[in-house]
């Protein structure tokens, strides 16, 4: 997998930080005072008890809100199609994140594969519906931590974590007894079950949920998830209550709290401006919430004719009402590209 050594990009830090990111020092903290959240837990003796709860969840699976039933501990596959260990389709330095993750060396990404919905849009359907990747164990996976740490990346960012919560947990100690200190991003489309989300409780540092629809009939049909919107909102809620707003340190890059990602789709404008008042009005107005405009038909949708009312790009002005959703709603920190490594 691919995973540099270093990076020689640089970014000028002198640049001006937007206001949405600090809020005029509201949502700063120290960097030469941050401690990540895993390594108090760690400090306290409480990573056992975690580690247990979480394997237990694979007996029977019970990791996400699937509720397969598998044994995933003997190493048998449900939806996810992941059994016993974690697999991973590739690691590295990553450049396209948000300002606030990538800063100058790149967020420490491990993309997992394998996935606990069905999206017919799935922009990275080679990763989470074919599977093709490296099985990593325990010690395997705490090593390509540590490995993404000395290439001098922000932060370990763990895309689509849901299904396998238990194999990150044994894998952390680990990490952290060989000298893991960076923050812990949680890459989620948000189908998470709330047992997962509270072992990771006092070890998640940024929580980035996905909340891609509100309508249960179009999640559906779109997600092959009809629950996923009261999911989604619990989830979220929950990631909210341990960890709050985004804050970051005095460079502008993220140390800890909730970034919401929104991937506004042709025709859906109604799911866009329903997640928005709900972001501003039951987590709160000083929500961190990045609107993509990325959408682009992929997977199902450009074979299948059921899915044609979503096989299009959207429009700038789908995308400007989607940002005056957001105003309307009363959000204001909406994530932009402040600076430019070079």
């Amino acid at each position: 997998m691919k995973l540099p050594g270093h990076f020689e990009v640089q970014a000028n830090r002198h640049q001006q930080i937007p206001v949405e990111l600090h809020g005029d020092g509201r949502f700063t903290l120290s960097r030469r005072d941050f401690v990540p959240a895993y390594v108090k837990t760690y400090e306290q003796g409480r990573f056992k008890e975690k580690v247990a709860a979480a394997q237990e969840l694979l007996h029977g699976c019970k990791v996400c809100p699937r509720h397969c039933g598998i044994n995933r501990w003997e190493n048998r596959t449900g939806i996810c199609q992941t059994g016993r260990w974690a697999r991973v389709s590739s690691a590295f330095a990553h450049l396209g994140e948000e300002d606030c993750l990538r800063g100058w060396n790149g967020s420490g990404t491990i993309f997992f594969c394998g996935c606990n919905l069905g999206c017919v849009f799935c922009q990275n359907f080679e990763i989470s519906q074919l599977n093709d990747g490296t099985e990593l164990n325990a010690s395997q996976l705490a090593a390509l931590m540590l490995r993404l740490q000395r290439a001098g990346c922000h932060n370990i960012n763990f895309v689509t974590p849901e299904h396998v919560v238990p194999q990150i947990l044994e894998a952390l100690p680990l990490a952290i007894e060989h000298g893991l200190r960076l923050p812990l991003v949680y890459n989620t489309g948000s189908y998470d079950s709330l047992e997962s989300i509270r072992l990771m409780d006092g070890v998640v540092d940024i929580y980035m949920p996905d909340f891609k629809l509100w309508d249960a009939q179009r999640s559906a049909k779109y997600l092959r998830a009809r629950d996923y919107p009261e999911v989604a909102r619990c989830a979220i809620k929950a990631m909210h209550d341990q960890v709050g707003e985004l804050r970051v340190d005095e460079d502008g890059i993220a140390l800890r709290g909730v970034l919401v990602r929104h991937l506004v789709m042709p025709s859906l404008l109604e799911d866009t401006s329903s997640i928005l008042h709900w972001l501003a009005t039951e987590l709160s107005r000083d929500s961190y919430v990045n609107l993509m405009d990325q959408y682009h038909p992929a997977h199902k949708v450009g074979t299948e004719p059921q899915f044609s009312e979503i096989n299009r790009r959207i429009t700038n002005d789908e995308f400007s009402q989607a940002v005056e959703h957001a105003r309307t709603a009363g959000l204001w920190r909406l994530d932009t590209r402040w600076f430019t490594p070079h």
